[in-house]
């Protein structure tokens, strides 16, 4: 089913999660204990994140350096297959521009939809660690529109080759980010704002923001989109604070603010068990203002360690 029907067809909030691929060699076993606990919470669907290919620089004795692809996580057609088989869930694969030609893209999709697969997360993606700016693949998209465009066109059985429509027809429900904060490369919220319109006349069926601490400006955000005319489900993404690092490493990169009342308590910790009790107790009470005021799936990251987003969902669900 699609992303769109789970909630059409939900008489309360649904619950739901996502996870990062495994790194190499680690097994379906780690993996699934990341998602095992979760389950007791029946989530509709687990989103599954993209990690884009990695590179290298090796040297040879003639000084040369060649540039080496290093593959760091299974695929994630591979990864969604044993979810949905193993868990009977709707696996959410993230596709991104960055990385793909339009020619992989299609591929991509093609082996998706083979699998069963019915809906995507289309993303741009972030440059590679050693880029400072956003680069698209040659004859890859340059903005998310063009991906969920590329989707939609496959639906109606349109493919980069044909010229005409073909008899094969995809079937994907298409899901875009938003960003209650406003995107980093953003020159205004106005503008991003203007970006996610476009996104979702481009074909985007709902939307998942990026985490944030604050539900002020989640409610803010859904205020302002829908002024825009955008009417699709916007899905809040949740996510508990559970070290000492991310207190810094969080607003740092993903350019948001936490709370003063929430770092108050913070500011009183010493360990990593103290900060988890702290981030977890605030994800409680954010969870059930935001049901409260009728969001129609809370979607938690869960870096695929279930313990935090289990005691959230034990309090809440």
């Amino acid at each position: 089913m699609k992303i769109t029907e789970y909630i059409e067809q939900a008489k309360k909030p649904l619950f739901s999660f996502e996870i990062l691929p495994p790194l190499k060699g680690q097994s379906l076993k780690d993996l699934c204990e990341g998602i095992e606990p979760l389950m007791e919470f029946n989530p509709p669907f687990v989103d599954v994140t993209y990690h884009r290919e990695e590179f290298i620089y090796k040297k040879h004795p003639s000084g040369l350096l060649e540039k080496v692809s290093t593959k760091k996580r299974p695929g994630t057609v591979g990864i969604c297959a044993a979810i949905m088989n193993r868990f009977k869930v709707e696996a959410v694969p993230h596709l991104l521009c960055g990385g793909f030609s339009k020619e992989e893209t299609e591929n991509a999709l093609i082996d998706l939809n083979f699998i069963g697969v019915e809906n995507i997360l289309a993303l741009r993606g972030d440059a590679p660690k050693s880029e400072n700016k956003f680069i698209p693949e040659p004859n890859g998209h340059a903005y998310t529109k063009d991906l969920v465009k590329q989707i939609v066109n496959m639906n109606h059985g349109r493919y980069l080759h044909e010229e005409t429509e073909t008899g094969f027809h995809t079937d994907f429900c298409v899901g875009v980010a938003g960003y209650p904060e406003k995107h980093f490369e953003a020159p205004s919220m106005k503008f991003d704002l203007k970006y996610l319109k476009e996104k979702v006349d481009a074909g985007a069926e709902y939307v998942v923001t990026q985490m944030f601490f604050d539900n002020k400006k989640y409610f803010e955000f859904v205020e302002k989109v829908r002024s825009l005319g955008i009417t699709v489900p916007v899905i809040p993404g949740i996510k508990p604070i559970t070290t000492l690092g991310q207190i810094t490493m969080l607003p740092r990169t993903f350019f948001l603010d936490l709370p003063d009342a929430l770092m108050d308590e913070l500011e009183k910790c010493k360990t990593n068990a103290e900060v988890k009790d702290v981030g977890v107790a605030w994800a409680i009470e954010q969870s059930k203002e935001l049901i409260a005021n009728g969001v129609p799936v809370l979607h938690y990251y869960t870096m695929s360690k279930a313990e935090a987003t289990y005691r959230i969902a034990k309090e809440v669900f």
